[in-house]
């Protein structure tokens, strides 16, 4: 595994290797797979837990045999920070989409918002947005989120941990959550908004923990050149 970014470092990715990477604004976590692929000529490779393009953050790559681990990596615990902006509401729930409806925010105490992320906090029944990659009846939720459908779709078990808010600047509120596998971030935003009764969506979104994993050891973008593979040498016959 890589201990500190920004330091010149030689893997063997056939053997296996876990690559942290901060995700840029924008970037698709496929992108980031791909560069690493096409720079480093990585025959296996994956991700351990996709962020969404107007997310940015903790990506965690697996090459070779640590491949078996992602499904374990995928299970830990994560760590997010972001704001969201109240008064306003978009069909994806974050800022990729635009806003379709806006609503009166300013009567909107502090204490409000925290009662609100506070009820949150513990074992909940969280409905997936429908603009995600959910599968239902083989097809992507989001291709029929695009044609304007509303598909029924099933409410999953996630675990919050943490709900807290760090800071409160109406129309923004910034925020600091911790929980299980399978939590869709942007859902807690709109969520929170229809409690508060003024609507909100998911404006920022930063991944800083997987489990142990911080975004502090990950490699930025312009930083992937410092991994060398490892050169095999031929074996003595």
């Amino acid at each position: 595994m890589l201990q500190h970014a920004g330091q010149k470092q030689t893997l063997n990715f056939d053997e296996g290797e876990i690559i942290l990477v901060n995700k840029p604004l924008d970037w698709t976590s496929f992108d980031i797979v791909a560069r690493v692929k096409m720079m480093f000529d990585v025959k296996k490779i994956g991700h351990a837990g996709t962020l969404d393009p107007k997310a940015t953050g903790l990506l965690i790559l697996c090459t070779g045999k640590m491949t078996k681990q992602i499904d374990q990596i995928v299970g830990l615990e994560k760590e997010y920070s972001g704001i969201i902006e109240l008064g306003a509401v978009t069909k994806s729930f974050d800022s990729e989409m635009e806003v379709i409806e806006k609503k009166d925010y300013s009567a909107i105490t502090k204490s409000e918002v925290e009662q609100v992320f506070l009820s949150f906090v513990g074992n909940q029944k969280q409905l997936p947005p429908m603009f995600s990659a959910i599968k239902k009846n083989g097809r992507r939720l989001y291709k029929d989120a695009r044609k304007g459908k509303e598909i029924a779709r099933e409410t999953r078990d996630i675990f919050i941990k943490e709900f807290s808010m760090t800071s409160f600047d109406l129309p923004y509120i910034g925020f600091r959550v911790i929980c299980s596998k399978g939590t869709y971030i942007r859902s807690l935003a709109n969520d929170s908004g229809v409690k508060l009764g003024c609507g909100a969506y998911l404006k920022q979104l930063t991944r800083t923990r997987i489990g142990e994993f911080t975004n502090n050891d990950a490699f930025d973008v312009t930083q992937l050149h410092l991994l060398e593979p490892k050169i095999q040498q031929p074996a003595i016959v």
